[in-house]
């Protein structure tokens, strides 16, 4: 008899592991430097957002962060990187694709893409193998520089990139997180000198002693990071209902998780 009821037990402990197992799933990232994981150890300025996101979610959710530093979304594929996610991908999962700063980059002929060209073939590459293997695919536009001009009015650096992306998603119906909009109207209202405050602008020996100037205005430092992916959790609980369930915040909230920085 007590067997018979150790036996039960251990049954249903093993069913209830089962179940939740069955609810566990991946947000897999890839894209560039601006969402890439940055080092820590040693201690260094400079974090991309898809390097926070791991905190907004519930424990069913693992953030699996592929985006690398210098990478479009053609490297991405030709260094083998892509081939890694769909080798990781299970039902279920999710993935989060944003390219644009280096596909831009058309005098580089190994990482330039013609936007309308082989930069929306990747994309719909991306999108379609991902639904091959039962996962979500999601795009992003590229987020914006720190780009003003003489009267600080930000300036688009991106050129029709941001534009491709939006294609894209209305023809293959994906959802989109617009990382480019939400984020011109978080620098704009700063202007020139307060949104340096977002990205690696640091004076000389202020981070570490010995520490090199930084003008930087494409990487974000943590708080700019911590901001910018604030923009994205609010994107995913606008436009990826299926993804915000499993968000720590209610999916009604819309306030950022980090302080809004004053001009």
């Amino acid at each position: 008899m007590k067997r018979g009821i150790l036996f039960l037990l251990a049954l249903s402990c093993f069913t209830i592991r089962a179940i939740a197992q069955t609810n566990h799933i991946t947000v897999h990232t890839v894209g560039d430097s601006t969402m890439a994981n940055k080092p820590v150890i040693p201690a260094n300025p400079e974090r991309g957002w898809g390097q926070m996101l791991h905190m907004y979610f519930k424990d069913t959710v693992r953030v699996e962060n592929y985006a690398q530093n210098g990478r479009s979304s053609k490297t991405f594929i030709a260094e083998g990187r892509w081939d890694k996610v769909l080798a990781a991908l299970k039902p279920g999962d999710f993935v989060i694709i944003q390219f644009g700063h280096n596909d831009e980059k058309t005098n580089d002929v190994n990482r330039g893409t013609a936007p309308f060209g082989e930069y929306t073939t990747n994309l719909v590459r991306f999108i379609r193998e991902t639904r091959e293997h039962q996962a979500t695919p999601i795009l992003a536009t590229p987020v914006a520089r720190r780009k003003f001009d003489e009267s600080g009015t930000l300036m688009n650096s991106h050129g029709v990139y941001p534009e491709a992306v939006r294609k894209v998603s209305d023809a293959e119906k994906v959802p989109l997180l617009e990382l480019c909009t939400a984020t011109e109207k978080l620098l704009q209202p700063l202007g020139p000198e307060s949104s340096k405050r977002l990205f690696d602008w640091i004076p000389a020996g202020e981070f570490a002693p010995g520490s090199k100037k930084l003008d930087d205005d494409t990487h974000f430092n943590a708080y700019g990071a911590s901001r910018v992916c604030d923009l994205a959790v609010m994107q995913i609980e606008a436009n990826v209902p299926e993804l915000a369930t499993r968000l720590n915040r209610s999916s009604k909230s819309t306030k950022p998780i980090t302080p809004a920085l004053e001009k």
